[in-house]
């Protein structure tokens, strides 16, 4: 008996339509992100079993970064730095806190655009005159022309530099979360200044940036299986 030979034909899909959707999702995605600023001061945060959430939009980051000597060790100081993400707010903030330097769009502009700041009141208009790159020198400490940090100390009684930039941050924005992030090395003083700051201002709700640590987490369970006999 003769075998049926069946014809063989070539199989077209038309990815057209596929294309189409990998077009919207992408659109999509881009227009629903949200884009991460690069911040010049970055610091490694503690370990912790705390699984809480920080939360990812408005917030204003208080970063705590140790001073380092020439020697590359900390000098038992610390520098603050502030942080937002939404550049209109921070626009805003500038109108109030020094309204003669938000008249100037170019610094305007360049203050909006900041991942982080971090100096005197009476050196922000030099540090804004300067391009990004030198703006992040400044902040690391590799140009000793102005001084990195907002000042925590008061001056005659009055709020301090850094209680003002929080104090405008809540103005403009009362529903803005407070997020503290400390290096392992930070001085303690150095923070322990920083929540007395937020204290005298009734500002006691804050977060404290950290990292979950699973050694420390499998620890934390096993302990807690072993003095409960089991249960949790």
């Amino acid at each position: 008996m003769g075998k049926v030979k069946i014809k063989k034909s070539d199989i077209w899909i038309d990815m057209t339509p596929m294309s189409d959707v990998m077009t919207l999702l992408l659109t999509f995605f881009m227009l629903t992100s949200t884009f991460i600023k690069n911040e010049p001061v970055k610091v490694n945060t503690p370990g912790t079993v705390s699984e809480t959430k920080v939360p990812e939009s408005s917030v204003i980051t208080i970063t705590v970064n140790p001073v380092k000597g020439s020697d590359g060790k900390p000098t038992g100081d610390g520098q603050v730095f502030l942080g937002m993400s939404n550049a209109d707010e921070l626009g805003k903030i500038l109108d109030q806190m020094y309204p003669e330097l938000a008249k100037d769009a170019n610094l305007k502009y360049a203050f909006s655009s900041e991942a982080q700041f971090g100096v005197a009141l009476k050196d922000l208009q030099a540090y804004l005159s300067l391009n990004q790159e030198g703006r992040s020198k400044i902040l690391l400490g590799q140009d000793p022309r102005i001084k990195a940090g907002i000042p925590l100390d008061s001056i005659d009684g009055e709020m301090s530099e850094f209680q003002r930039w929080i104090s405008a941050s809540k103005a403009v924005n009362n529903d803005l979360d407070l997020v503290i992030k400390a290096a392992n090395d930070t001085p303690y003083k150095t923070v322990k200044k920083v929540m007395s700051e937020l204290q005298d201002m009734s500002q006691s709700h804050y977060y404290l940036s950290t990292q979950l640590d699973g050694s420390k987490v499998t620890a934390a369970r096993s302990y807690i299986e072993k003095s409960t006999g089991g249960s949790k």
